[in-house]
């Protein structure tokens, strides 16, 4: 008998996250894997923040955010970007003013710790 390979996010994580939906429909627009990725991003750009304020010695900090859609392989995604009071913050996950992002998924699975592609 072969040993099931630990899940990398556990099981009981996946069942909250999908409490309450149909499974079928995570990957369909606007679905689970949509809210997944809009909510890694977010969580990735506002660590970009919080390094790009802990390296400004002039005293700036967070001023709200602005919205930005980018259209990626699988559809739009729609984010909401820091921004810091001096308007120095340049992200390096989604740079400003663009739109179009190939390879947005990848990027994103990539920045997960422990993430190893096949």
């Amino acid at each position: 008998m072969t040993r099931r390979k630990a899940p990398r996010i556990p099981d009981a994580l996946l069942d909250q996250l999908l409490a309450g939906a149909d499974p079928k429909t995570a990957f369909d627009a606007n679905g689970l894997f949509d809210d997944l990725k809009k909510a890694l991003a977010e969580r990735a750009l506002n660590a970009e923040m919080d390094h790009h304020l802990a390296a400004d010695e002039a005293g700036n900090s967070r001023n709200g955010y602005g919205r930005k859609t980018v259209t990626t392989e699988t559809g739009r995604v729609e984010l909401d970007i820091p921004r810091d009071r001096q308007a120095t913050f340049d992200p390096q996950l989604i740079a400003s003013y663009r739109r179009r992002f190939p390879g947005f998924d990848d990027k994103i699975v990539s920045i997960c710790p422990g993430h190893e592609r096949a």
